[in-house]
């Protein structure tokens, strides 16, 4: 499975979650890959939960590393 796969697997779980979901996707290397998701408080915990075995899986399996990171979309944001 490339990086690009991947990423649009956990892309698609997300979405299955919380179809209101924004998702940015970095890539880190051929191997890493970093989606910071900015979801409704209500589905934090669901983003987590089902992605949390599909990205140990491709790291298991795959040499895939996919972090994903989930944040409130409407939190104030932080002051420096």
């Amino acid at each position: 499975m490339s990086l690009d796969d991947a990423i649009r697997k956990m892309t698609d779980l997300i979405k299955g979650v919380s179809a209101g979901a924004e998702i940015k996707a970095v890539k880190m290397s051929d191997e890493e890959a970093r989606l910071s998701v900015y979801a409704p408080a209500g589905d934090i915990q669901g983003i987590k939960d089902a992605t949390f075995q599909p990205a140990i899986d491709l790291l298991n399996a795959e040499g895939l590393d996919i972090q994903v990171f989930v944040y409130d979309k409407d939190a104030p944001p932080l002051k420096g």
